[in-house]
C-alpha cells in the first residue's frame, strides 16, 4: 500500500531557529515544503542549507512581505496581540495562519482537566502596552482573540504546555538530567501528589505540520504524556534510563515549602526554586500539568516515551554551552542540602 505524500507548500515561519520553530522547520524540510523564515537573524547559524531567510524586526519592519505570498504561515514568537495584527495586516493573500499560544492562555489553572472549552483569560485592553511576564497568559489570550478575528476559519491556535526536548533554551528539563548525569547529592522532591506534562518538542512540531497541511482550524491543547505522571516517577525513570550515579536526597515536600531559602520572582513565596516542580502551596497554578489532551490525542498527536526524551536531552546537555541557570546552583544545593539534612534529623 503506497502512502500519499503531502502537496508542496510555500511556509513562512516566523522565528523558526530557536526550538519550537528550529523543529518545526526540520520537519516541514523532511516532508517537502518549500521554507521561508522571517527573524531578526541573531541565529544565523540555525538556519537550514536551503531555507529562504528574510531579515526583519516584527516590530519594526515587515514591508519585507510586501508582493509576497505563502500557502501558510506558522508563528511561533508571538507575544503581543499588536504583533499578530500588524503580521496578518502586513500578509498578502489568504494564507492559512497557525499561531503558536500557550496553556497559559486559559483564566483558571488552579484546578485539573481543564480543556479547550474553558475559559480564556482577558487580555490587556491596551495593545500597545510592552511585554511583562506578569501577563504572559493574558497577552497570549490577545494573540488568540486577533488571530480569530483576523484569520477566521484560516486560524489554527496550538495552546502547548511545558516544551522538553533538545535545544531547549529555558534549562527547565535540563535542570534535572544535568543532576542525574552527575554524581552528587541532589535535592529532589518526594512528591507523590505533584504532576507533571511535558511534551516532547519533535513530537509537537511533527503534528503540528500535518494540521497545517490540512489547513485545519481548530484549536488544541497539546500536552503529554496520556498516562498520570508524577513528579517523583520522573526523576525514577530518567535515574533508570541514564544508569545514574548521582544520589537523589529525597525530601519531604513539607519540608521543602517552608524551609527558607531561594524565592522565584513574580510567584508567592513557596522557598527553593526546583524547575517543573510545582508544590501544593502554589494554588494557583496547582492544575497547570493536569490539562485534558484528549481532543490534541485523538488528531493524531503521538508522544514518544518520556525515557527517550530523557537520553536525548542528555546527550544535548552534554555538548551543549555553558546551561541556562535556572534553579540551584551547585553552591546554594550544597548550603539547602546540609538544612534539610539536619531538618529530617
Amino acid at each position: 500500500m503506497s502512502h500519499r505524500l503531502p502537496e508542496m507548500m510555500k511556509l513562512l515561519i516566523i522565528g523558526g531557529t530557536i526550538f519550537v520553530g528550529r523543529a518545526i522547520t526540520e520537519v516541514a524540510l523532511a516532508r517537502g515544503h518549500t521554507v521561508t523564515m522571517l527573524n531578526r537573524g541573531n541565529s544565523l547559524d540555525a538556519i537550514p542549507f536551503g531555507v529562504e531567510h528574510l531579515k526583519a524586526d516584527r516590530d519594526d519592519d515587515l514591508s519585507l512581505l510586501k508582493g509576497r505570498t505563502w500557502d501558510a504561515v506558522i508563528d511561533t514568537c508571538a507575544y503581543l496581540p499588536r504583533q499578530v495584527r500588524t503580521l496578518l495586516g502586513a500578509l498578502n493573500g489568504e494564507p492559512h495562519y497557525t499561531l503558536i499560544s500557550s496553556i497559559s492562555a486559559h483564566a483558571d489553572l488552579s484546578q485539573p482537566d481543564f480543556s479547550e472549552t474553558s475559559s480564556l483569560s482577558v487580555p490587556p485592553a491596551d495593545e500597545s502596552a510592552e511585554f511583562d511576564w506578569k501577563l504572559y497568559g493574558p497577552l497570549k489570550a490577545g494573540c488568540e482573540l486577533v488571530a480569530n478575528e483576523l484569520a477566521k476559519e484560516r486560524s489554527l491556535i496550538i495552546r502547548p504546555g511545558i516544551i522538553v526536548g533538545p535545544h531547549d533554551p529555558t534549562g527547565r528539563f535540563g535542570y534535572w538530567v544535568r543532576r542525574m548525569d552527575a554524581v552528587n547529592e541532589f535535592i529532589a522532591p518526594d512528591d507523590s501528589r505533584s504532576q507533571l506534562q511535558v511534551i516532547d518538542v519533535r513530537d509537537l512540531a511533527s503534528w503540528i505540520v500535518p494540521l497545517v497541511e490540512k489547513r485545519l482550524a481548530d484549536a488544541f491543547l497539546a500536552v503529554g504524556p496520556k498516562q498520570p505522571l508524577k513528579f517523583r516517577e520522573f526523576i525514577e525513570i530518567g535515574m533508570a534510563v541514564l544508569k545514574s550515579k548521582a544520589t537523589p536526597i529525597w525530601m519531604p515536600t513539607s519540608i521543602l515549602e517552608n524551609v527558607e531559602g531561594t524565592k522565584i520572582q513574580g510567584e508567592p513565596d513557596y522557598p527553593i526554586h526546583l524547575p517543573l516542580w510545582l508544590p501544593g502551596i502554589v494554588i494557583k497554578n496547582a492544575g497547570m500539568f493536569a490539562a485534558n489532551g484528549n481532543k490534541a490525542w485523538t488528531a493524531g498527536l503521538s508522544l514518544r516515551p518520556l525515557a527517550e526524551t530523557i537520553v536525548d536531552v542528555s546527550a544535548y546537555e552534554a555538548s551543549a554551552p555553558t546551561p541556562r541557570l535556572l534553579g540551584l546552583n551547585p553552591t546554594e544545593e550544597r548550603e539547602h542540602l546540609v538544612r534539610l539534612k539536619a531538618l529530617m534529623g
